[in-house]
């Protein structure tokens, strides 16, 4: 038997084989490839997809807050305007109620040092709106002033300020600490 004549068509039988399994090795190599970048986009996309739903729940905490505090502050003005107190007591509940909407999806949603804050500013509205109803009903309690409302009022802006800069901190906004 002849090895020098069965060489040539084994060389030919290893290197076809080589060739085509070297294509189908690149193939699936660019397949592995774009699947994992595909993976990647899809996971950026959800991660901007959840920033962005968490920068509105912010949007709509921050602005519940700033409408509640401003219609307690007309409140506490119309305890002396006894003619405005219903239009104000009623866009009072009406910013109360929507500020309990928006909190109780907050909830769910912050992260745990943002809701810290967020806590203590539905704490202290909820405080500050009980003295306002009071002085309203004309049942004050011991301590239950305009004067104290309106402290409470400015610790509040003041808390609300603190939130907003937590949250603005947690979405990497620069000049977060800029008091806006």
């Amino acid at each position: 038997m002849d090895l020098g004549g069965a060489t040539v068509p084994v060389t030919t039988v290893v290197g076809v084989v080589g060739t085509l399994l070297s294509a189908l090795l690149t193939q699936r190599a660019a397949d592995r490839s774009r699947q994992r970048e595909q993976e990647r986009t899809e996971e950026l996309w959800e991660r901007r997809s959840e920033i962005q739903e968490l920068r509105s729940c912010y949007v709509a905490l921050n602005t519940a807050g700033r409408q509640y505090l401003a219609a307690l502050t007309d409140q506490v003005h119309a305890l002396d305007r006894p003619g405005e107190a219903d239009s104000v007591r009623q866009r009072l509940t009406e910013a109360r109620d929507r500020y309990r909407d928006v909190y109780a999806e907050a909830q769910m949603r912050l992260p745990q040092r943002v809701l810290e804050h967020a806590g203590g500013v539905s704490h202290g509205l909820g405080a500050v709106y009980g003295m306002v109803r009071r002085l309203d009903d004309g049942v004050p309690r011991r301590g239950d002033s305009p004067a104290a409302v309106q402290e409470g009022i400015d610790a509040l802006w003041e808390r609300l300020r603190g939130m907003r800069r937590e949250m603005r901190a947690d979405l990497g906004v620069s000049r977060a600490d800029s008091g806006c």
